[in-house]
């Protein structure tokens, strides 16, 4: 639109178009396939275009307006310049069916990402096919369940979880067609390492664990709790949605896991929510590599009388399909956007990343102590599913409000949705289901103290509001509490106005 005039009622235009370079007379198009009438082009000035879609966004909550508190589901500030990288034309313009020699900075870009994936994570081989962290545990147990059919023992088809797994783990498996096998957590929310020893047999093909757990705790015993489950035949997952808290730390490689996805959109900055973009790779152990979907960067040497080294333009990539391949898991070469943003990060902040993992877990520790140390008269437990005291806990921690239900009738979701009325994202509630009338928080190593002080002291203030209050929050919000069980069950994918009626 070279240009716009403003709004003109019902028969004003609100938009200009050049002059037609050739007149209709002129144009060699059928009758058929010629316009009967205008098109329904808006009305509308560019200033009104404009505020609208402002106004659209001033309704969504993100964490560029607020602090965003969203356990387990790490939401933190996303660095703009890994914006402006991803989005060059080298890099944006690309299509992944040109030519291996069109893309050898986004192969390299690739490789250095599965490096250093596989080098933080102490695994052999990584793959960043997968577009989600689900889709990478899918992915993983897919190559742990053709390993055993390789090595003839396709007899293993249970798969064992803790109580306070991600919900997505048992269900990862069951896709492949395991049998889950729960296991009860300890009274100090860890591990039960007699639990486990009863539970594994012939039939176990692996375990699947998150370490810190999903209650924020770390498991001290995870290598012990390897070595019963290899002893018995089986194969250890490490669900990476808690590697955050590790980094630069451990690595699920020193545990003695087999399998390990990541979530590239949590622990290495991309921006994720509403259901998307997401992208979790998986890295694996020798045995299981020829088993990853493909295809994966590879490099040579550009000249084979050229020694190696490490300077870039001294090497030529190009794509690699491993010879037992469970197959793609998705129609192209992985989430490349993201993957370029988590590259970009990780080659900013690489040798820092430690300093990351430590304000996580600082951050999480001092608005627990702070939270804690001012609500627990107000009905707040600082408690697993047994009462037990925590001590230090990792980069998110979980409370208990059974004693604020018991005492004046409002729970876990009441008090998320009085946050959204002080200007806070709801934290998650009811997980992990070990924890009653859970809330769980992750602050992140991006927000500061002031930050933090200020949700504690909310915190505390929706705690002391009245029953009736907090039954009907959130009142600042465009829509109120919605019925998200039937929202899920019966969509509604087209405007309908006899159903608004």
């Amino acid at each position: 639109m070279s240009h716009l005039h403003t709004h003109q009622g019902a028969e004003g235009t609100g938009y200009a178009q050049p002059s037609p370079l050739a007149s209709a007379e002129t144009l060699n198009i059928p009758d058929g396939l010629r316009r009967q009438r205008l098109p329904a082009l808006p009305r509308l000035s560019e200033p009104e275009v404009v505020r609208h879609y402002t106004w659209l966004s001033t309704r969504n909550f993100g964490i560029d307006t607020g602090f965003y508190p969203l356990g387990s589901c790490t939401m933190k500030h996303n660095p703009r310049v890994n914006e402006v990288i991803a989005q060059l034309p080298g890099i944006a313009d690309i299509h992944p069916l040109q030519p291996e020699s069109h893309l050898q900075g986004l192969l390299c870009i690739f490789y250095e990402m599965q490096e250093m994936l596989a080098t933080c994570s102490g695994m052999d081989a990584v793959t960043l096919q997968p577009v989600a962290g689900a889709q990478g545990e899918f992915t993983a147990i897919r190559c742990i369940q053709e390993y055993h059919r390789m090595i003839g023992q396709d007899g293993r088809t249970k798969v064992i979880v803790p109580d306070s797994a991600h919900g997505t783990n048992p269900a990862s498996a069951a896709m492949a067609g395991y049998e889950i096998v729960e296991i009860p957590s300890a009274e100090d929310g860890r591990l039960d390492l007699e639990a486990l020893r009863t539970a594994v047999g012939d039939d176990t093909a692996a375990m699947m664990i998150t370490n810190p757990n999903t209650l924020g705790i770390f498991e001290p015993d995870i290598a012990e709790a390897s070595q019963i489950v290899h002893d018995a035949g089986g194969q250890m997952y490490y669900d990476g949605a808690n590697f955050n808290a590790i980094l630069g730390k451990t690595s699920p490689g020193l545990m003695g896991f087999d399998a390990v996805h990541y979530n590239l959109h949590k622990t290495f900055a991309q921006p994720h929510g509403g259901g998307g973009p997401g992208s979790g790779p998986i890295g694996v152990k020798k045995h299981l590599v020829d088993f990853l979907p493909g295809p994966i960067a590879k490099r040579v040497p550009l000249r084979k009388d050229e020694p190696e080294t490490e300077v870039s333009d001294a090497w030529r990539y190009h794509w690699w399909r491993p010879s037992k391949s469970i197959g793609k898991v998705q129609q192209w070469h992985g989430n490349a956007g993201a993957i370029i943003r988590s590259w970009a990060f990780y080659r900013r902040y690489g040798n820092e990343l430690e300093t990351m993992t430590e304000h996580a877990v600082l951050n999480a520790n001092y608005l627990r102590h702070r939270i804690t140390s001012e609500a627990e008269s107000q009905g707040v437990a600082d408690s697993f599913n047994d009462g037990a005291p925590a001590d230090v806990v990792k980069h998110e921690f979980t409370l208990s409000l059974a004693p604020l239900k018991e005492a004046k009738g409002v729970g876990a979701m009441d008090v998320a949705k009085g946050l959204l009325d002080h200007g806070y994202m709801a934290p998650t509630v009811y997980f992990p289901l070990v924890v009653p009338e859970c809330v769980m928080v992750e602050p992140t190593e991006t927000e500061s103290k002031e930050v933090l002080d200020a949700f504690a002291a909310n915190f505390v203030k929706v705690l002391q509001e009245d029953a009736e209050t907090l039954h009907a929050a959130p009142k600042s919000t465009p829509v109120g509490r919605v019925d998200e069980v039937h929202a899920a069950r019966n969509l509604w994918l087209k405007h309908d106005t006899e159903q608004e009626e």
